[in-house]
This record gives C-alpha cells, structure tokens and sequence, in this order.
C-alpha cells in the first residue's frame, strides 16, 4: 500500500513518531500534573482515553511506581480514596470527565491531560497537560491517544520505573516509523472479522485498535486479554477472520489460530521480536482507514460519532 495520505487520519497517524518525541521532551513542563512515585493513582477517561488510561495504568504498577487503577470516568468508584486522579480527554470537553473532575475537586488532587487549553478541562481540574501539538482534525482519535500515553510511559521511564520487558521510547519510535511505512498484508486486508489480542499493558492497545476498526470502518471486530482467547472467542476464528496480538503471543496460540483456518498477526511480523506494541497499534490504525475508504466511507468524519460527548444537563 502507498503510504501517501488521502485522508486527515492518515496524515495524523504518520505523525506520531515526531509527537512522541515532543511529548517526551516536554516531560518537565508537566511536573505538577504527573504522578509521584509511591502515589496510589486512579487514571480515567471515556473511549479511547480510557484504554489509554488501562494500558497506562498496567504500565505504572508493572513498573512499581505505585498502584494505578484506570476506569471509565462514568464508572469511577467515589467511595475509594486515592492520593491522585489523572483524567485523559483529548477535547476538554466530555460530559463524565468534567462531572468527575468537579465531584472530586478540593478533596483529591487532580490533573488532566488534555489538546486543548480553551476547553473547560482547565478549570476543574489542579493541574493540566496540554499536548496541543497532538491535537487532531478529526474525529477519530489517533495521534492524540498515543501521544498521551507516550508522555506517560517516558515519565515512567526518566523514573527508573518502565518494566523491564518494556523498551525505551526511542526504540519504539523506530518501530513506528516502520510501521508507517510497512505495507498493509493483503489477506489481513480482505479478512471480514478481526480478534485483537493482548497481554498486561498491550490488552489496552487491543481495546483500542477494535475501537478504531468500529469507528471508521464499521468493522466487525472484538477484543479480549490473549490468555482469554481459548475461552470461547476462538469460536469465530477461521477462514477470512484475523487474529491480531499486540505483544508477546502466549505458547500455543498461534498454533490455535491455524488449526481453525485463521490469519495470525503478531507484531507485524518485522524482525525477530516484532514491533513495540505501540508501534503496532499505528498499523492497526492504518489498516482501519484503508477499509473506511474501500467501503467508501470518510475516516475523517465516521458515522454516529462526534469529536466529542457533551450530555444535556451538564453544569460542570
């Protein structure tokens, strides 16, 4: 496949390797945002910044900067005491984000990582992160998400607290420019189903990646942690459907794939150890506006969906 882009999405997705590094070389202008070492750390977020928030979150706690726990703004649970409450919405502006944000405020430190510093994001929550130079035109969130959870991750990092089976930043924008220019596989392309998969912080790219294959593609796609695989998803397995792991692919499950007739991803296949699993996300992504536009559809402005949701009601 050509990597020219037709679309905003795609120009945006072949800018993450260059908004990764921005968000990491800005690491010092978010020291009051970030968590402490030792902090007991709820991430939350709605979407796509949720799953952002669940792979953070395995990668914190991995890392043994502290316990972190992710859920969706609107399932946070107000009866458990945490020490920080870092919120991820891209717009500023999610009804559940800012309804959380304002119920918390005075009583727990919080922090927002946001696109946008005219949103109002800005003035319920203690302390913000604007990474407006991974803001995006359109609806569907790519760059921003990533970008975020790089930010995160090289935190991590500068603290001596990525997990050891995690590489460095710097190697796995290498494995996004590969990415980026990796061509598309046919088959992986014609399929009419796709399984993603993941382990520990990588599940949270799999949510991910069927969500960007829903959203712009209305493609048929689920997501579950890899060890789950064998418990009843491997049923739709077969001729024509995908199986994609982000991460290390547990013992045998390749071998389950093929025996039902399956296409088996795993890291893109790109050298021995394949891609870091954020890197592989980007072919994910590529991949969703490839079918978008072979359906006919825009990936710029999907079906049903808006840049953001704002609920009726809302006095935040």
């Amino acid at each position: 496949m050509s990597t020219t882009a037709s679309s905003l999405t795609a120009v945006e997705i072949a800018s993450q390797p260059d908004t990764w590094l921005r968000a990491r070389d800005s690491l010092g202008l978010f020291s009051d945002v970030l968590p402490r070492r030792g902090e007991r750390v709820a991430v939350v977020g709605c979407g796509t910044s949720w799953y952002m928030a669940l792979a953070y979150a395995e990668l914190r706690e991995h890392g043994g900067h502290g316990e972190t726990d992710a859920f969706a703004a609107s399932e946070f649970p107000h009866g458990r005491r945490y020490d920080r409450v870092i919120a991820i919405s891209r717009s500023g502006t999610t009804t559940e984000v800012l309804d959380l944000l304002a119920r918390v405020k005075g009583t727990t430190p919080t922090g927002a990582i946001t696109a946008d510093a005219q949103t109002p994001v800005m003035r319920v929550a203690d302390g913000i992160a604007v990474l407006g130079f991974a803001d995006e035109e359109s609806v569907v969130q790519t760059r921003f998400a990533t970008t975020t959870l790089a930010l995160l991750r090289a935190h991590l990092e500068a603290e001596s607290a990525l997990p050891a089976d995690v590489r460095p930043l710097e190697q796995a924008v290498v494995d996004a420019r590969q990415a980026i220019a990796l061509d598309l596989d046919d088959a992986v392309c014609a399929a009419e189903q796709f399984t993603f998969l993941g382990t520990g912080w990588a599940y949270g790219l799999a949510l991910e990646a069927g969500l960007k294959m829903r959203e712009a593609a209305g493609a048929w796609t689920e997501a579950y942690p890899a060890m789950e695989y064998r418990h009843g998803p491997i049923s739709i397995t077969g001729p024509g459907r995908v199986a994609w792991v982000f991460g290390p692919i547990p013992s045998g499950l390749a071998d389950d794939v093929t025996r039902v007739g399956g296409t088996l991803v795993a890291g893109s296949g790109a050298g021995s150890a394949g891609l870091d699993p954020l890197a592989d996300l980007i072919l994910a992504q590529r991949l969703a506006v490839r079918l978008a536009e072979a359906r006919g559809y825009d990936p710029d402005r999907p079906r049903n969906l808006t840049r953001s949701v704002i609920l009726e009601g809302h006095h935040a």
